[in-house]
């Protein structure tokens, strides 16, 4: 009878949650087994969901708003922080650019809110802006950049780790910017960068690409600036 019920679980693609949970269900009536069955099964696959989209986000590492300080953050009045760790700007596909120096905690917000968006079914992607780059050159090259910029369309939130840590070339530049053109009033970014907008030309050494860059992202942007002694400096062993 177990094999049975096995057999038919999968071949009605139920997962296994039948066929092991069932015998630990106590219930009255036919309608309450099914009732408590149907909501354990539910359940799991939220939970095998979630760890998925987890799982696909790419994280360096998990982070969340547990015993997070905001107090050397400016945040503009329009963003509550309640609002802010929800990810609740996504819905009017805003933005935020999170602005200040190293170790300051601007990584961690951003991995922070896409963990919450994550645990609210949302599709995450986080990236190293380097790595981001080198993929899109990758991809263009290798004749896949439309596929890639596909699977990039297909997300909530995109975050661009380290924005400006290193310059970027020409071509570099055009694919990272047709990124930002498909993200504009489509879906939301965060941004973390330690350098302000008038040396943004030093990443991408053209004035007018620079331009046209800012000009979408600062449209429907959110800027936190980050101010403060480094934790990882003011943490460290070596003090």
């Amino acid at each position: 009878m177990q094999k049975q019920i096995e057999k038919l679980c999968k071949s009605l693609r139920i997962g296994s949650l039948f066929s092991e949970k069932y015998k630990e269900i106590s219930a009255e009536t036919n309608e309450e087994f099914l009732l408590k069955l149907l909501t354990e099964a539910v359940t799991e696959r939220e939970v095998n969901r979630k760890n998925r989209l987890l799982k696909q986000a790419n994280f360096d590492l998990l982070k969340t708003f547990g015993n997070y300080i905001f107090d050397k953050i400016q945040i503009p009045e329009k963003l509550n922080i309640e609002d802010l760790k929800n990810g609740n700007f996504i819905e009017k596909n805003e933005n935020l650019i999170l602005y200040g120096g190293v170790g300051t905690g601007k990584t961690h917000m951003a991995t922070a809110i896409g963990v919450s968006l994550i645990n609210r079914g949302k599709n995450v992607k986080f990236f190293r802006t380097a790595t981001l780059v080198n993929m899109l050159v990758d991809a263009k090259r290798d004749g896949t950049i439309a596929m890639f910029l596909r699977k990039l369309k297909s997300i909530d939130l995109l975050i661009c780790d380290e924005w400006g840590y290193i310059p970027i070339d020409n071509q570099g530049a055009q694919l990272l910017f047709q990124v930002i053109a498909d993200c504009y009033e489509k879906r939301s970014l965060i941004i973390t960068t330690n350098l302000d907008f008038n040396n943004w030309n030093t990443i991408f050494f053209d004035e007018k690409l620079t331009s046209a860059i800012i000009d979408r992202l600062v449209h429907h942007s959110h800027l936190l600036i980050f101010s403060g002694e480094s934790y990882r400096l003011k943490n460290s062993l070596m003090r």
